[in-house]
């Protein structure tokens, strides 16, 4: 039975949706109906699409009490919302509905399993969140909280372990058994992920620690996944408090892979820790297996550093980034944007060994909305800088440079519209290929989305500048040779 408050948050994004500027929408990236999103959850193949939940508050564009919103998709590109899955409708989930995961169940049904909220007094006279995992089940439409919850309570968390902490269950079923792995503080106060095991989904025992951080992998971990990857095993974790090691690791929110190795499902044997995402926005990622194999990511594109900033600019906030394929290569995960967005591409232009030093412009490489890759060698055995400017006109743009004496990659988006100095830089270090790089570049309308060389990192970054600034220019301190590729996309196929 949908209660009032699942009914009425339907009937407010129904009205959201009607009303809504498609035009101000990003054409392939999945935001909510309408209202404020952030993690994705649920990210998952049922039946004959891939279901993307996420929390939403859609009464207004900051967080606020937490739903569950709902989207689908064939193809990873193309979304379709669907109605509000979850709303915090129970005494023991009444403070809010968190992050979560799902699962399809044997008899066709699909699994919702998720953080339930309720705020208490301690005996310290202090109002703690208590955090527990509930499940609820139902058609890829509409769902049923079980009469069982909280199936996980905060009682079988294991003895001395923090009793707030403990959220964003993850479910996986692995032979006859379902898992799950929900995150936890150490007595030391860092991180850890505590493994759950079950035959039903309902009734659950504590089964290990999978991992922890020890207070080196950041503090707090959130929104855990794992999965075996190319013969290799992938623990994803969103670090909070991570302290910055001045080249690649960044302080504050981050999303790492965990990568290692182990013999039976539960085995984890780290090898090593490696940077999900160089850009200044993108947390709490999550992966699904598409029906082909592979191995698919989704995050949200976004940072807590600047989630309160512009927030009303358009009538939606938060986007998600574009799913990525994910594999290995040589112990290291390379990830690219899904295959399926060539079949939304328009107008294709290359140019071959374009000539750059001063500042230049080449035909029909513009816009907003695009999939460009740029492939660069120097002239000459000289340090360079280059530069590609990107949604520029008189009073904008956004800057990614490549400089070859360092071999660093500066992210700069201080005329992008955004009014904090903290996260307008970014500064990261790339492999030294004798001066060669390539740049695959994905802009769609508010976004930009960086990966270099053939995905070997990543690096997400909002751009909330008007859609006229649509210039794209290059240069460079030394003459450089340059291919691009550039890919425009169709509008109508995204049409209804």
């Amino acid at each position: 039975m949908t209660s009032k408050l699942l009914q009425d948050a339907r009937e407010y994004e129904k009205k959201g949706i009607n009303s809504a500027d498609k035009k101000d929408r990003p054409l392939f990236h999945a935001t909510g109906a309408i209202g404020w999103i952030n993690d994705p959850n649920g990210f998952s193949r049922y039946k004959d699409s891939y279901h993307l939940f996420y929390q939403y508050h859609p009464y207004s564009n900051h967080w606020g009490p937490m739903h569950w919103g709902h989207s689908v998709t064939k193809d990873f590109v193309k979304w379709e919302f669907l109605p509000c899955a979850m709303a915090p409708d129970e005494e023991y989930d009444k403070d809010g509905c968190f992050s979560g995961s799902a699962i399809e169940l044997e008899d066709g049904r699909q699994l919702l399993m998720y953080t339930s909220v309720i705020r208490k007094e301690d005996s310290d006279g202090e109002i703690r969140d208590y955090q527990q995992q509930c499940i609820a089940i139902g058609d890829g439409v509409d769902f049923e909280k079980h009469q069982a919850n909280p199936v996980i309570s905060t009682e079988m968390i294991p003895e001395e372990n923090d009793i707030h902490d403990f959220r964003d269950p993850k479910i996986i079923k692995n032979g006859d058994k379902y898992y799950c792995f929900a995150i936890n503080r150490h007595p030391d106060g860092s991180g850890q992920i505590l493994v759950y095991e079950s035959m039903d989904a309902v009734k659950w025992s504590f089964a290990k620690v999978l991992d922890r951080s020890n207070n080196q992998v950041g503090r707090i971990w959130e929104c855990p996944d794992y999965f075996d990857l190319d013969g290799k095993r992938v623990l994803i974790v969103s670090p909070q408090e991570v302290t910055g090691d001045g080249a690649n690791v960044f302080p504050g929110f981050n999303n790492f892979f965990l990568v290692g190795h182990g013999k039976e499902f539960l085995d984890f044997n780290r090898e090593s820790v490696q940077p999900i995402d160089l850009g200044t926005d993108f947390y709490a990622a999550q992966t699904l297996q598409a029906e082909d194999g592979r191995r698919i990511m989704i995050g949200w594109m976004q940072n807590w550093e600047t989630c309160n900033y512009a927030n009303d600019l358009h009538d939606y906030y938060g986007m998600m980034t574009i799913p990525r394929e994910l594999k290995i290569d040589c112990g290291y995960v390379l990830q690219q944007p899904v295959k399926e967005l060539e079949n939304y591409y328009l107008k294709d232009f290359s140019h071959k060994n374009a000539l750059v030093n001063k500042k230049t412009s080449l035909s029909n490489i513009n816009g907003r909305v695009f999939d460009m890759t740029i492939s660069i060698s120097p002239e000459q055995e000289k340090d360079y800088e280059f530069t590609v400017a990107l949604a520029k006109n008189a009073d904008y743009e956004t800057r990614i440079t490549y400089n070859r004496r360092n071999n660093q990659i500066r992210l700069d988006r201080t005329k992008s519209g955004i009014m904090f100095s903290s996260l307008s830089l970014r500064e990261f270090y790339v492999d030294d290929n004798q001066g060669e790089i390539k740049l695959r570049i994905v802009m769609d309308k508010y976004s930009m989305e960086l990966f270099v060389n053939d995905g070997r990192q990543a690096a997400s970054m909002k751009i909330d500048t008007p859609l006229v600034a649509s210039e794209i220019t290059f240069s460079s301190s030394q003459p450089v040779k340059m291919d691009v590729e550039y890919h425009s996309f169709d509008e109508s196929k995204f049409k209804n």
